[in-house]
């Protein structure tokens, strides 16, 4: 006796659940397929949120119990990802902005500053920042990336010594006399096709790193929290220096085609891939406007448009970092039309009375790219307002005075 057994039925045996968590710690259950990737997540929970791709959604790998997050690649696998964690470990996966993530291929002069970059002896004349940027990606020439970094003695919790790395196409080294880089000096520190690389959130607290700037690399299996190999530069453009090479490295041209896939067609995402996981009533939405007394459907493309931006913009919650990298804050039609309350309240880019470590968490979250900011009430001068901005890899804080204009 035979049964039968179409495609569809097949296909559904390697449906999973995994759930996404926002900024504002709400979650969202999803059935996606086991070989789904990171950027089809993204392009899954822009289309359910309304949301408009700007090309910075990115899903995030959270480790809340050792402090550590890191962002996943858009082609790596999020159900393989999955299967490292521990059912104890209490681990996350995030989705939100960060305008960083492939910001060296738009201006790599901020990224790879000439005191930590060496070129190799056959290189000859005056190399520039987009020319490095290429050699990263090639096949028979790599940058030497060179400096001091704290790193942390194994066994010893608050133990940390300073010395000198070198970043070389076989992996991560340290030299045993001060800066030499003899080979019977150097000894091998990390590779990379094992671990993978995560930026520190409570360094200090957890660790005892030395300043704010940690970064470590943990194996890529269950368990491997044991086996971290934790380090700490002296300023943030050290650290971006370090870790941004390392990606380069780690997956070479495989980063540049992430980068380049939403500027080719459709976006990467075919309709093979994001139909089993939308429902058959999304299948059939159409744009509607409700802002009046009645519905109507948009006919238009160009208004339809405008309307999802206003209701992605709803969607999102208040208190969350909304920012623009040109320097305009973005706003909403419910915002603009607050009745009773100071302008500046009403933008999303206000963030009322938070702390400084949080409003640099919260920049920093989005990634430190000149333009991205903030305003909030100073916590030190009453009726006094803070703008904190990213600008060359800081963030920096001023003072904002309220004028009255009386006659």
């Amino acid at each position: 006796m035979y049964g039968h057994f179409s495609f569809s039925s097949l296909y559904s045996l390697f449906l999973q659940v995994i759930k996404v968590y926002s900024e504002d710690d709400t979650s969202r259950a999803l059935e996606v397929p086991s070989d789904v990737t990171a950027r089809e997540v993204c392009q899954l929970l822009i289309l359910k949120n309304h949301f408009i791709d700007d090309h910075s959604w990115t899903l995030f790998e959270h480790l809340p119990r050792i402090g550590l997050e890191r962002i996943l690649e858009d082609h790596e696998l999020v159900i393989e990802i999955q299967s490292h964690w521990g059912i104890e470990e209490e681990n996350r996966l995030y989705f939100r902005k960060n305008y960083a993530k492939y910001e060296f291929f738009k201006h790599p002069v901020n990224y790879f500053p000439e005191h930590m970059v060496s070129l190799s002896s056959e290189t000859s004349g005056v190399i520039g920042h987009t020319q490095i940027l290429q050699m990263f990606l090639s096949s028979s020439t790599y940058p030497e990336i060179h400096g001091y970094l704290h790193a942390k003695e194994q066994g010893k919790k608050s133990s940390w010594k300073k010395l000198y790395f070198l970043l070389r196409r076989s992996g991560l080294y340290f030299s045993t006399k001060g800066a030499s880089k003899e080979p019977r000096h150097l000894q091998f520190f990390c590779e990379f096709s094992s671990s993978d690389m995560y930026m520190s959130l409570a360094g200090k607290k957890m660790s005892g790193t030395p300043a704010n700037y940690g970064f470590c690399f943990k194996p890529n299996k269950a368990g491997g929290a044991k086996d971290l190999k934790q380090l700490c530069a002296d300023d943030e453009q050290s650290r971006t220096c370090w870790m941004t090479a390392i990606r380069l490295l780690k997956y070479g041209m495989q980063l540049y085609q992430n980068y380049m896939q939403p500027y080719q067609g459709r976006g990467g995402c075919s309709s093979l891939t994001i139909s089993p996981m939308r429902s058959i009533s999304e299948n059939s939405l159409v744009a509607m406007d409700f802002s009046g007394h009645r519905s109507r459907v948009i006919e238009n493309p160009t208004e339809a448009l405008s309307v999802a931006v206003e209701e992605g913009l709803a969607w999102r919650r208040k208190g969350c970092l909304r920012l623009n990298t040109h320097g305009s804050p973005t706003t909403s039609q419910s915002a603009t039309s607050s009745v009773g309350m100071s302008i500046h309240r009403t933008q999303l880019w206000f963030h009322h009375k938070i702390s400084r470590d949080e409003a640099q968490r919260l920049i920093l979250q989005q990634g430190l790219v000149d333009g991205v900011f903030l305003v909030r009430d100073s916590q030190s001068n009453p009726k006094t307002f803070v703008l904190s901005m990213s600008h060359g890899l800081k963030i920096k804080h001023f003072q904002i005075v309220p004028v009255s204009n009386t006659s």
